[in-house]
């Protein structure tokens, strides 16, 4: 999922709308198929340097304003996102159901 699914951003109402219905699938799903010992979460990711962020307009600026905003000072990496699913499907994770985990470096925290 992303940040949008929460807050209001430009040019972003599709997507949007769509991140925050597949919250809700998450928390569905997961009361559904907890009984079955199945467990469901979704992953929010801050922003990943990938190919496919090279094709937004404003990519370059989008980057240095999100690493100045992140108290980790740094963007999201795949590793970051990976450790996270990897600690999800793990038994150290076995009550942990229905929730979307913010993989962000806390970005979504700041005002």
């Amino acid at each position: 999922s992303s940040i949008g699914a929460l807050r209001a951003i430009p040019n972003y109402a599709v997507v949007g709308a769509s991140k925050a219905a597949l919250e809700s699938l998450v928390r569905h799903m997961a009361a559904e198929l907890a009984p079955q010992k199945i467990r469901v979460n979704a992953i929010s990711a801050g922003i990943v340097e990938t190919d496919a962020l090279a094709h937004f307009p404003t990519g370059e600026e989008l980057i240095a304003e999100s690493k100045k905003r992140t108290p980790m000072g740094r963007l999201t990496e795949p590793e970051d996102v990976a450790n996270t699913v990897l600690y999800l499907c793990s038994g150290l994770a076995e009550m942990i159901i229905g929730q979307t985990v913010v993989v962000d470096g806390g970005y979504a925290i700041m005002a």
